[in-house]
């Protein structure tokens, strides 16, 4: 292209993303990487194999291989959603918040055998109503029962069952959720 068309094209993209992020911000109090501004995470949402109604993905997460998202679950920004060729099954009304690594393969017997050793996959499910939190990994296997919360920046390297407090790195169980009609509680182990 000529340098002058190259120039006309860069002044009409920064209007575009001066005029989004300005929408934005006055809409919802916020300023974006431009790119999540360009496509609406329910779109995307829709659009990622799989995909319930509702679910919301943010723009910069990363969707690889054979991922199953549930019914109005939020995927919130800077993930890595790994679904492998084993898969990778997130349940309805889930939040993974930002920053989390869920995987259904690791290369660390690879690595250190020079090659000579496969990649390992399994399978990895999160439970319907789980929350994750911000910057946890969940590795490779894990199955998360229902309704489970897994407190920022944890590891998760085992499963657990349903209502599970889980926090740390290796991630263990501190606690139980109790959801009754009128409130969900938090009752951490002593």
């Amino acid at each position: 292209m000529a340098e002058g068309l190259n120039d006309t094209l860069l002044l009409e993209l920064r209007k575009l993303a001066t005029g989004l992020r300005e929408h934005t911000k006055g809409t919802y109090n916020r300023v974006n990487p431009w790119y999540e501004d360009v496509m609406p995470w329910k779109e995307r949402g829709e659009f990622c194999a799989g995909a319930g109604s509702n679910v919301t993905v943010y723009n910069s997460t990363t969707v690889s291989g054979d991922v199953e998202i549930g019914q109005d679950s939020w995927i919130g920004p800077f993930c890595s959603l790994d679904g492998g060729t084993v898969g990778l099954k997130i349940g309805r009304n889930c939040s993974i918040s930002a920053a989390c690594h869920i995987l259904t393969h690791d290369t660390a017997k690879w690595a250190l055998s020079m090659g000579r050793h496969p990649y390992e996959y399994a399978r990895t499910e999160i439970g319907d109503g789980c929350f994750i939190g911000s910057s946890s990994v969940i590795t490779k296997g894990v199955i998360l029962g229902r309704s489970c919360l897994v407190g920022a920046g944890s590891v998760v390297t085992k499963s657990f069952g349903d209502c599970s407090i889980i926090a740390g790195v290796p991630a263990r169980q501190i606690g139980r959720v109790v959801i009754t009609d009128d409130d969900v509680r938090f009752e951490y182990d002593k």
